[in-house]
């Protein structure tokens, strides 16, 4: 029986072309962070399974983690998530690394789910975290770091909407205004999390079902539903409007406006999946109607770091996922055509190998990436594949050439070509790249 040439279900190959793709969107995701200031770090792909288990979101826990007993019989997990391993990394050093801490990564995560639109089980995906800052600077600034990375994707404000909500206001509403306690709060909030995904009939019959009698009769459940339906903070309950969670939302979206991001909403219905969550959640949603989904988010963790056995550290991070950027580009139009990292390929005519090498390797030297023909193949194949790899350029090296200290440039798409110095082709062709 043959082996199966597709690869494991919910993972994806790369080719060439499609590396150059992801190292694109990486190269765009590196190149803003580091513009706020944030350090690339990275950590194992296994942990011990606890480090979930404590603060992360139970169904991810129980159903779509990689899990499995190592020869040690200790208990681990591929990791579905970076929060938990970062979070553990600063709690290691707490008292030695300077603070505010810019920190950013680029990991493959591992989540064991039914792979569809946005979701695969393999996923990379860009973690910007700020440690160390208690005030509402710190949302705006990693808000910000995610805005500008949609915007250097080519997206416009009209593209994508940033929805944002406060786990402090809804931990308030819930017990106080609906007189809950932390029981059901435990339950509501992932419902709520999820109501966007089911019919609002089995949403409603699933939220009633949370409430107690006296609750539903002093029409605890009609309040929720009212409360989920409002889309500006000015709408809120006069009950409400001067909790201290409200007056941050307000502040915030404040600074952002004056910061030039004028896409910002308030949106009751975003909890954010995971318990690690305690103030400012949001999310980043395609507006385009193929796509109209939320594509990645984040939001205040104070408490995760406490986690580890030292004194918490005050956090603010987002987790964009590469999968649902993918798609948002192909919807909106704006998947670039990126070239391929090869500059000119060499065609060497005639006996002359090697000391044309010497010439392929003062190329190289200078500063071009060049791949070298195969002479075993006849010369218009040899320019055949060039083209189909993608390359731009060809230089011929033959005995005129050699002795000539000259090589004969081709521009393999327009089929133009002039005999140049090494030097001269170099020029020409680092002027293409950087077009």
């Amino acid at each position: 029986m043959a082996l199966s040439t597709q690869p494991y279900k919910g993972s994806r190959d790369f080719y060439p072309e499609d590396k150059r793709l992801q190292k694109h969107i990486f190269g765009v995701m590196r190149s803003i962070s580091e513009k706020y200031g944030y350090q690339e770090y990275d950590s194992p792909i296994l942990e011990p399974t606890e480090i979930y288990s404590n603060k992360t979101n139970e169904e991810i826990v129980n159903e779509q983690t990689y899990t499995f007993e190592d020869r040690g019989n200790r208990k681990v997990t591929i990791r579905p998530e970076m929060t938990p391993s970062v979070s553990r990394m600063v709690a290691a050093k707490r008292q030695e690394l300077p603070y505010p801490l810019r920190w950013y990564s680029l990991p493959v995560n591992w989540r064991y789910e039914r792979p569809q639109r946005g979701r695969l089980r393999e996923f990379w995906q860009l973690n910007v975290d700020l440690f160390g800052i208690a005030g509402l600077e710190a949302e705006a600034e990693v808000i910000q770091v995610a805005d500008d990375i949609m915007k250097a994707f080519g997206a416009k404000p009209n593209m994508y909407k940033i929805k944002i909500n406060s786990r402090n206001l809804m931990d308030y509403f819930i017990s106080d205004s609906l007189g809950m306690d932390s029981v059901q709060s435990s339950v509501l909030v992932p419902l709520i999390d999820r109501m966007h995904k089911m019919d609002f009939a089995e949403f409603s019959g699933q939220v009633e079902a949370i409430f107690t009698p006296s609750q539903r009769e002093n029409s605890g459940p009609d309040q929720l539903f009212e409360f989920l339906k409002i889309t500006s903070i000015d709408d809120l309950p006069i009950s409400i409007k001067n909790h201290p969670s409200v007056i941050t939302l307000v502040n915030l979206i404040k600074r952002l406006t004056n910061a030039g991001i004028t896409n910002a909403v308030f949106e009751p219905t975003l909890m954010r999946g995971f318990n690690y969550y305690t103030d400012v959640v949001f999310e980043v949603f395609d507006t385009h109607p193929d796509n109209n989904r939320s594509m990645f988010g984040g939001g205040r963790y104070d408490g995760l770091v406490g986690a580890y056995g030292v004194e918490s550290v005050p956090t603010v991070g987002f987790g964009m996922g590469d999968v649902t950027i993918y798609n948002f580009l192909e919807s909106h139009g704006l998947t670039p055509t990126v070239k391929t990292e090869t500059d000119v390929c060499a065609i060497i005519i005639g006996d002359t190998l090697e000391p044309a090498l010497k010439i392929i390797s003062e190329l190289r030297e200078m500063g071009l990436n060049v791949a070298v023909a195969s002479t075993e193949q006849k010369i218009d194949k040899q320019i055949k594949i060039a083209v189909k790899n993608g390359i731009k350029f060809a230089v011929f090296l033959g005995e005129k050439e050699i002795k000539n200290q000259q090589v004969l440039l081709k521009n393999l798409e327009n089929s133009t070509e002039e005999i140049v110095s090494s030097q001269r082709a170099v020029s020409i062709i680092k002027d293409f790249r950087i077009k």
